[in-house]
C-alpha cells in the first residue's frame, strides 16, 4: 500500500497537466504505468470539493428542500456513472463534502458541479482539481 501511495505521489508530481477543450464525446485521459513489473492504467479523475457558500440565509424549510434536491442530483450523477465517489465531511471545516467525477475534462466536472441545486442557491461553492488514480481503484 505504501508503494502505491508513493507511485501516485510520484505521478502527480511529475506529470504535466495539459488543458483540454471541452468535448462531450471525449474520454478521460489515461496512460499505462509500470512499477515493479506490474502494469496499471492510470486515469485522470476530478475531485470537486463542496465548500460553504456565501448565501446561508435560507429558511430552515428552504435549506431542507435544497438538501433533498442536492442529494437527488448527486445520486442521479452517481447512477449515471458521472460520479464514482461522493460524500460529506464531518462538517467541522469549510469543506462540506466532495465528489470524484469520472469525466473527460475539468470543464465538464465544473459544469456538473455548478448545476447542483445547493451551488446554484449559493449555499455551496465548488473547487475542482484533477486527480490521477489507478483506473478501477476503490476505497478499501
Amino acid at each position: 500500500m505504501k508503494n502505491v501511495a508513493l507511485i501516485l505521489l510520484f505521478i502527480l508530481l511529475s506529470l504535466p497537466l495539459l488543458a483540454q477543450e471541452p468535448d462531450s464525446t471525449a474520454q478521460p485521459e489515461t496512460f499505462v504505468y509500470e512499477w515493479s513489473g506490474e502494469k496499471m492504467t492510470m486515469q485522470k479523475y476530478f475531485i470537486v470539493f463542496l465548500k460553504s457558500g456565501p448565501e446561508r440565509s435560507q429558511s430552515e424549510e428552504e435549506a431542507m428542500k435544497l438538501q433533498r434536491e442536492h442529494l437527488a442530483y448527486l445520486g442521479g450523477l452517481y447512477e449515471e456513472g458521472i460520479i464514482n465517489l461522493n460524500g460529506p465531511t464531518d462538517g467541522t471545516g469549510d469543506i462540506r463534502g466532495f465528489s470524484v467525477y469520472n469525466v473527460a475534462t475539468i470543464e465538464q466536472a465544473r459544469e456538473y458541479a455548478e448545476n447542483d441545486p445547493m451551488v446554484k442557491a449559493g449555499r455551496l461553492v465548488v473547487e475542482v482539481h484533477p486527480w490521477w488514480l489507478a483506473k478501477g481503484s476503490g476505497v478499501k
